[in-house]
């Protein structure tokens, strides 16, 4: 079994254009996503996601590599150092 990590992944979006194809993204990933909070900052035209989630170091590095890999969005994670049994 694979040992879970629990986190944070901060996503910035500078291109509007894109925030079809992060939420697609996100939705692939759902299972580890434990919960999600969104931000439209008008006053810059860019959006923030923050996102708790719970999953293996592979399942996690393949969403933020894949979300990191789409033009003009930023992503940043912090984990935990303890693991759980999956």
């Amino acid at each position: 079994m694979a040992e879970k990590r629990l986190g944070v992944i901060g996503i910035v979006i500078e291109d509007r254009q894109v925030v079809a194809q992060v939420n697609q993204i996100l939705h692939e990933h759902a299972a580890m996503i434990i919960g999600r909070m969104g931000l439209p900052y008008r006053e810059r035209d860019i959006a923030v996601i923050s996102l708790i989630v719970d999953g293996t170091t592979d399942e996690l590095g393949a969403l933020t590599g894949k979300l990191g890999g789409i033009p003009q969005v930023t992503v940043k994670s912090a984990l935990t150092k303890t693991t759980t049994a999956n």
